[in-house]
């Protein structure tokens, strides 16, 4: 071994640099600078290398793919702030509300469209947190139930298009976006429906958790309800068709669908007379903030990963991982539970910057469907954000929960869901179709 050692040491000071609290992107930063300024020392590094940076950082500037990014944050930030997205929640419910566990099929159903409008957790979460919670609660729900439902369809956002987490991850693995959303979108479905199947089974054996709504309630109906559903649902819905749907026909890049989708939030908000300045203001704000902290970190990142392959940790990693024994079979093992104890502890922008860069150059290696592999991935980092300790959805919840509703409760209700989302992660490595079936298909289609 030559510096190897070196490279090892940096990535585990990394990592306890990261767990003390310290920002990510100022972790990466400086991480790669003390240990670049060590192997200058020692005659490992050459200072020669961080000539490539500005081509790097002007690379990424100039990547139409992660365009996307503030286009979808933006559209997920206008529906949330308008209000357009409690609308949506309260009308479903309605629809639902008669069926024994309909105010939860309702959630997740509302989970898996906001999912697929605005690609944001943290603000599924906390809507359906604010709204969903306490309706169920006081109908007499299991509070452990209704609290996982929420957590778990609000979670949706991390793996149904557009989802952030795919964009970010296309960039770090090397595939089309547009392949990812493809192969994203039966997996994210199946977990959806698995939800739902599980809410039937416990109307069925267990009703006392998932009452349906006392008949003396007024609800609308007829002309009334119709009228709310045209107003609330179908436009959403629209709208889902017209940024995924040009994108699955190969009609616009993901970039241009996600600026189709912002314009559209806005004329769904302008529609029902809620496109205010501050509606604009707070929407930008929020989408200028998530977009700096990720070109930050892929900055600071590129950093560190120049560092770190030049003392020759890239390529211990890889060769550590393409030859551990069983090869395909051992690789797939030990970076999903990689992949879920990171998960645990850090968010889905660090994990992509940090595990990912390790990972594929192995992947690659050994041949695997980088877009599969990209898949599999975001469903096992779905699962990490629900995770008790510490996952991310869990806090999102607590923070708007009633206090009825305690943290153990919060934690708990995400274990049968977990179990769920482990059981679609089996069924996607076993079959890999589930991925690759509609870009097949997709394929087919445009070379016909």
């Amino acid at each position: 071994m030559g510096f190897e050692w070196l490279a090892i040491f940096m990535f585990v000071g990394f990592f306890f640099i990261l767990m003390s609290g310290y920002p990510v992107a100022f972790s990466f930063a400086g991480t790669a600078i003390i240990f670049g300024l060590l192997g200058m020392a020692v005659g490992a590094f050459n200072p020669s290398r961080l000539l490539l940076l500005p081509n790097i950082w002007f690379g990424t500037m100039s990547n139409f793919t992660l365009l996307a990014i503030p286009f979808f944050v933006f559209l997920g930030a206008v529906l949330e702030k308008s209000g357009l997205a409690e609308e949506l929640l309260e009308t479903i419910g309605i629809l639902f509300s008669r069926l024994r566990g309909g105010l939860a099929l309702a959630v997740i159903l509302v989970g898996t469209v906001l999912a697929a409008t605005t690609g944001v957790v943290a603000a599924t979460v906390i809507v359906m947190g604010m709204f969903s919670l306490p309706v169920m609660l006081r109908y007499g729900y299991d509070k452990k139930l209704a609290a996982g439902v929420i957590v778990a369809s609000g979670t949706l956002a991390q793996l149904i298009p557009p989802s952030l987490v795919l964009v970010i991850l296309s960039d770090q693995i090397g595939v089309s976006v547009g392949d990812l959303f493809l192969g994203a979108l039966i997996p994210g479905l199946m977990l959806s429906g698995s939800y739902m199947l599980y809410v039937l089974g416990l109307a069925w054996f267990q009703p006392e958790k998932v009452p349906a709504l006392p008949a003396d309630i007024p609800i609308p109906k007829g002309k009334q309800l119709f009228k709310q559903v045209l107003k609330a649902v179908v436009p959403p819905v629209l709208l889902i068709f017209a940024v995924l749907g040009s994108i699955f026909f190969g009609l616009a890049t993901p970039t241009e669908a996600g600026a189709v989708g912002a314009v559209g939030a806005c004329l769904l908000a302008a529609f029902n007379g809620r496109l205010t300045r501050q509606l604009i203001r707070d929407a930008s704000h929020s989408t200028a903030v998530i977009t700096a902290l990720v070109v930050m970190i892929l900055f600071c990142s590129s950093l560190f990963s120049l560092v770190f392959d030049a003392l020759g940790g890239k390529t211990l990693i890889t060769n550590l991982l393409t030859g551990l024994p069983g090869g395909y079979l051992s690789f797939l093992i030990v970076s999903n539970i990689s992949i879920f104890l990171l998960g645990v502890f850090l968010e889905f922008i660090e994990i992509c910057f940090i595990a990912l860069p390790l990972f594929v150059p192995a992947a690659q290696a050994l041949n695997i469907d980088m877009v599969w592999f990209g898949v599999v991935m975001a469903i096992n980092l779905q699962t990490a954000f629900i995770s008790p300790p510490v996952g991310f959805s869990l806090f999102y919840l607590q923070s708007v929960a009633p206090k009825e509703v305690s943290t153990f409760d919060i934690h708990k209700s995400a274990i049968p869901f977990m179990i769920l989302q482990f059981i679609v992660l089996l069924i996607v490595i076993i079959f890999p179709q589930t991925v690759r079936w509609l870009i097949d298909v997709s394929a087919a289609t445009g070379s016909a």
